[in-house]
């Protein structure tokens, strides 16, 4: 028992050490500047207190600092009111925030953004590992701390990873209705097998296999989410969702990183969203990142969660046909680009 423990504290101390040294080392274009259609309404200069403001929040990290700008471009690009977005980034504490902020400002000099420190700390302890190391990062359970991060007077937010690009206006995501009690709202995939992400010791304990007893659960992907903030203050979810991550510290009831823990706490009672708003899986799986094609049906948000990533495979001349799609949003400022 004492090998396996090992090896994770040191697959944790690496990635935090790979956090506190990398430098950012690509450099970016700046990106055009949008306007507001003439139909849009005003909003004040940092967007916090107008309920006709969409806050989209993100994590930032130097590893996929060229995918959160491509994303970032893309909800720009797409809205008819590009000036009511504002951005809530959050970035280890252990990161280089003023760098990170700076990368943000000199591609986006307009940009109403804010970038906050997530301590890992506090996520690090209950973190277990997973069929995938990068999946332990403790920055992927920042989504889980997103009502404490950010200011009180923020009451909904659109979570994005960073591996995705928007071909629609993110407003129509933003304002999906979710009733008088729904906490978030997120695409659902019945059709997957949600047994299949909680081990064999989940289901066959009694206590366990009763959790979804009064629900029907399906997945969803938390790459792409509405979050009521003031709900999940109010049910003090982050708490709901740590009771379940120390569970997993104790018995081995699922493999993936921080995605089981969220569907343990919602699955069944969120409100559904078109698929066309999570085109998900576009990486590949956890293990090789092959090629997939779209999923049937229009899409409004294409996201390349898995192993694969669009710029790692467009840099390294094996790109999948979809990462075509993902390129034109791509600010990285190559040695032969000329300023015209």
């Amino acid at each position: 028992m004492l090998m396996p423990r090992l090896i994770h504290k040191l697959t944790l101390l690496f990635l935090f050490l790979s956090l506190t040294t990398a430098t950012i080392t690509q450099q970016f274009k700046e990106a055009p500047q949008f306007y507001n259609s003439p139909d849009c309404h005003s909003i004040d200069q940092d967007g916090r207190d107008s309920e006709h403001a969409v806050h989209v929040a993100m994590t930032l990290d130097t590893a996929y600092i060229r995918g959160s700008m491509a994303a970032v471009l893309s909800v720009l690009q797409h809205t008819s009111c590009p000036q009511n977005i504002a951005f809530h980034f959050v970035a280890s504490a252990s990161a280089n925030t003023s760098l990170l902020r700076a990368t943000i400002s000199s591609s986006f000099p307009y940009l109403n953004f804010r970038v906050y420190t997530f301590d890992d700390s506090s996520v690090s302890r209950l973190i277990s590992t997973s069929i995938r190391s990068a999946l332990d990062c403790p920055l992927n359970y920042a989504r889980s701390y997103l009502a404490n991060i950010i200011p009180l007077c923020v009451r909904r937010v659109v979570y994005l990873d960073s591996d995705l690009v928007l071909v629609d206006d993110i407003a129509k995501l933003a304002a999906t209705p979710l009733g008088e009690q729904s906490v978030l709202a997120a695409p659902e995939y019945c059709n997957a097998n949600f047994t299949s992400y909680f081990t064999p010791t989940f289901w066959s304990n009694p206590s366990l296999s009763l959790t979804f007893a009064d629900r029907k659960p399906c997945y969803f992907n938390t790459g792409v989410m509405v979050i009521d903030l003031d709900r999940w203050r109010e049910g003090d979810y982050t708490t709901k969702i740590e009771e379940w991550m120390e569970l997993q510290k104790r018995i081995r009831i699922y493999e993936l990183g921080s995605l089981p823990p969220f569907m343990l706490v919602f699955a069944g009672d969120i409100v559904p969203v078109d698929h066309r708003w999570n085109q998900h899986g576009l990486g590949g799986d956890n293990f090789k990142g092959l090629c997939r094609d779209l999923h049937p049906g229009p899409a409004s948000l294409l996201h390349w969660s898995g192993k694969g990533k669009p710029w790692a495979r467009l840099d390294a001349n094996r790109p999948c046909p979809l990462d075509a799609l993902w390129a034109p949003y791509d600010l990285l400022q190559t040695p032969f680009a000329l300023d015209c």
